[in-house]
């Protein structure tokens, strides 16, 4: 009976970002569980689209096979993950693997883009202390993010990885499952040879969505790659927010020679190099967006959504910037939903006056080097304690915990904006977000998220038209204008973009 230790240790590290990610932080329960361990793994994650979920269900499907969980935890997005926290999980995860007897293999669901302050490579690092640990011949297998910065490292110390295919991301327990499958098969005694290759430029995030070309086309290919798992091949399409070395995109090919290996990643190379000038990069300024947005509904007579993809906590964002919010309430804009916008004081204060009551004061613009507070009256129209089912496709069966939430009225003469104002950072990609407090989202005329791509699952079916705009926030998505410093020579500053030249300002 196979046995094989289970664990995972999630963060995606935007190093332009305004906190760090300490330990309280993988202990909090926000979009996704908080730290479990032990005997919580399994349960505490059963019924979500996380990857060690479709990990397990795959191997319940195979009763011989015995799952020895260790640990799960992940932590919003933010700046680096500091060293004792780092160290502190690491450690977690390799003394339960000393702990947990003979194994045939070990599982891993990590992110692919996490740096912490002492290391660029996180996820290649905590393989290499596993790997000293248990020797180079266990198998390994691991599922990433599709947003991974992949490295050498990663590809060395792996037996096997599998990768997201679709962003929004609907197939997280699907590559867990693909994991488990790729993992029987080197079990079974085979040794799929792998071939890397890195893209020579970078994307933005809000240019990686997959429901549409070139990447529909692209992740399609690599699909299509197999069978798997004695033949597959993986795309990441990078996480530029991650000031490293090997930040961008990047194929990965399995086959069981490494010249049908190599031909594989070539062939998928060269389609992601067609594809750079397919790729469209544009954004609207927030005044442009929402008087676009004003224009389509006025014809459509549906929702027109507006993402402000700077401020994506799910990319590192404060979640808390107020350039669209006052480009909504100066552009006359309404009805209008407004969701998250991240203040702790300002939602402590709603709920202390109650629903129906009028407060004043500063909302937003409180965190980061682009905070610009938005001053004004509110009336409190809802109040929330943050606990509510997710009910989109991609966090189903997950639960929010966004703290103390509360609805806001902008009382302006000639705009109507609400704005939902949580207690802990949460992306808007689930419509939960907005109606768990009462908002009828066929009502509004604008529906702006703070979130990139993810929104598109469970918004695009009631939209009129989807709009990208780029208010001040950390989530840099014109790539041209970030001051990098450590990105490798000669990489080109997103698709068709100017070259990086390694000089440090």
């Amino acid at each position: 009976m196979p046995r094989i230790a289970i664990a995972g240790f999630q963060h995606e590290t935007n190093t332009f970002g305004a906190t760090l990610a300490r330990y309280a932080d993988f202990e909090l329960a926000d979009s996704w569980p908080g730290l479990l361990q032990g005997d919580q793994v399994i349960p505490g994650t059963n019924g979500s689209n996380l990857p060690l979920a479709g990990f397990v269900r795959q191997a319940q499907g195979h009763p011989d096979v015995e799952l020895i969980p260790i640990l799960w935890c992940s932590a919003e997005p933010c700046s680096f993950v500091t060293d004792e926290t780092f160290d502190r999980i690491t450690g977690m995860i390799l003394e339960g693997v000393a702990q947990a007897g003979p194994l045939d293999g070990i599982y891993l669901d990590l992110h692919g883009a996490m740096v912490a302050q002492s290391h660029e490579d996180g996820e290649g690092e905590v393989l290499r202390r596993l790997r000293a640990a248990v020797g180079p011949n266990l198998p390994i297998s691991v599922s990433l993010d599709l947003h991974a910065n992949l490295t050498r490292q990663m590809v060395d110390l792996a037996s096997t990885i599998t990768i997201f295919r679709t962003y929004p991301h609907l197939d997280m327990a699907d590559t867990g499952a693909r994991a488990f499958d790729t993992l029987m098969h080197v079990l079974a005694g085979n040794r799929p040879v792998p071939a890397y290759r890195q893209a020579p430029y970078l994307i933005p995030l809000h240019a990686q969505f997959t429901g549409l070309p070139p990447f529909d086309a692209l992740y399609a290919a690599t699909a299509a790659i197999g069978p798997a798992p004695t033949c597959w091949a993986e795309l990441a399409a990078g996480f530029p927010p991650a000031d490293i070395h090997d930040a961008g995109p990047a194929v990965l090919a399995y086959a069981s020679t490494q010249t049908e290996a190599d031909q594989i990643a070539d062939q998928l190379m060269g389609g992601l190099i067609t594809a750079e000038a397919q790729m469209d990069t544009g954004l609207d300024t927030p005044d442009q967006a929402v008087a676009r947005a004003m224009f389509l509904h006025a014809s459509a007579n549906k929702p027109v959504v507006i993402a402000d993809v700077q401020d994506n906590p799910g990319a590192g964002g404060t979640s808390d910037t107020t350039g669209l919010l006052n480009a909504l309430v100066e552009g006359s804009a309404g009805p209008v939903a407004l969701g998250m916008l991240n203040d702790p004081d300002m939602a402590d204060r709603a709920h202390a006056a109650g629903r129906g009551a009028e407060i004043s004061g500063l909302l937003g613009g409180k965190v980061g080097p682009v905070a610009k507070p938005f001053e004004g009256r509110f009336a409190i129209e809802a109040l929330s304690d943050g606990h509510f089912a997710f009910t989109g496709e991609m966090y189903a069966g997950s639960t929010a915990e966004t703290g103390p939430t509360a609805l806001l009225r902008v009382i302006h003469p000639t705009s109507e904006v609400r704005v939902v104002v949580s207690s802990n950072r949460c992306q808007c990609l689930d419509q939960a977000i907005l109606t768990h407090i009462g908002l009828d989202l066929t009502a509004q005329h604008i529906i702006a998220v703070k979130s990139t791509v993810h929104f598109r699952a469970d918004f695009d079916p009631i939209a009129a038209a989807t709009l990208y705009c780029a208010a001040p926030g950390l989530h840099p998505c014109q790539l041209e204008q970030v001051p990098y410093q450590n990105l490798r020579t000669g990489i080109r500053l997103g698709p068709l973009g100017p070259v990086f030249d390694g000089i440090k300002d």
